[in-house]
Protein backbone atom coordinates (compact mmCIF):
# COMPACT_ATOMS: atom_id res chain seq x y z
CA UNK A 1 0.00 0.00 0.00
CA UNK A 2 0.99 3.51 -0.82
CA UNK A 3 0.21 6.34 1.34
CA UNK A 4 0.92 10.37 0.58
CA UNK A 5 1.47 12.15 3.56
CA UNK A 6 1.43 15.94 3.12
CA UNK A 7 2.54 17.82 6.60
CA UNK A 8 1.97 21.65 6.50
CA UNK A 9 3.92 23.62 8.68
CA UNK A 10 4.83 27.30 9.19
CA UNK A 11 8.13 28.12 9.18
CA UNK A 12 9.55 31.36 10.34
CA UNK A 13 13.09 32.15 9.87
CA UNK A 14 15.09 35.18 10.76
CA UNK A 15 18.21 37.33 10.06
CA UNK A 16 20.10 39.72 11.95
CA UNK A 17 21.13 42.70 9.21
CA UNK A 18 23.27 46.07 9.63
CA UNK A 19 21.26 49.51 9.02
CA UNK A 20 23.15 52.49 8.48
CA UNK A 21 21.83 54.81 10.87
CA UNK A 22 19.51 57.50 10.55
CA UNK A 23 17.65 56.63 8.29
CA UNK A 24 13.82 57.32 7.96
CA UNK A 25 11.48 54.43 8.30
CA UNK A 26 10.20 54.29 4.68
CA UNK A 27 14.13 54.34 3.91
CA UNK A 28 14.55 51.52 6.52
CA UNK A 29 11.47 49.48 4.51
CA UNK A 30 13.65 49.83 1.21
CA UNK A 31 16.85 49.26 2.63
CA UNK A 32 16.01 45.76 4.00
CA UNK A 33 13.56 45.04 0.81
CA UNK A 34 16.72 45.62 -1.54
CA UNK A 35 19.04 43.22 0.49
CA UNK A 36 16.17 40.78 0.50
CA UNK A 37 15.76 41.14 -3.36
CA UNK A 38 19.71 40.93 -4.08
CA UNK A 39 19.95 37.83 -2.38
CA UNK A 40 22.59 39.16 0.34
CA UNK A 41 20.11 38.04 2.98
CA UNK A 42 19.77 34.90 2.29
CA UNK A 43 22.83 33.56 3.77
CA UNK A 44 22.21 34.91 7.26
CA UNK A 45 18.58 33.27 7.49
CA UNK A 46 18.39 30.77 10.36
CA UNK A 47 15.18 28.85 11.30
CA UNK A 48 14.08 30.52 14.55
CA UNK A 49 10.25 28.46 14.61
CA UNK A 50 8.16 26.18 13.37
CA UNK A 51 4.82 25.61 13.70
CA UNK A 52 2.55 22.47 12.72
CA UNK A 53 -0.36 23.29 10.98
CA UNK A 54 -1.89 20.12 9.82
CA UNK A 55 -0.95 16.72 7.71
CA UNK A 56 -3.08 14.31 6.00
CA UNK A 57 -2.94 11.16 4.11
CA UNK A 58 -4.15 9.85 0.96
CA UNK A 59 -4.03 6.44 0.44
CA UNK A 60 -3.51 4.66 -3.05
CA UNK A 61 -4.89 1.99 -4.12
CA UNK A 62 -2.11 -0.60 -5.69
CA UNK A 63 -3.56 -2.67 -8.49
CA UNK A 64 -1.36 -5.66 -9.21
Amino acid sequence: MKVIVKVVEKVTTEAHIDIPDGLSRDAIKQHITDVYNSGEIQAFFDISDVNFDSISAEILEVKK
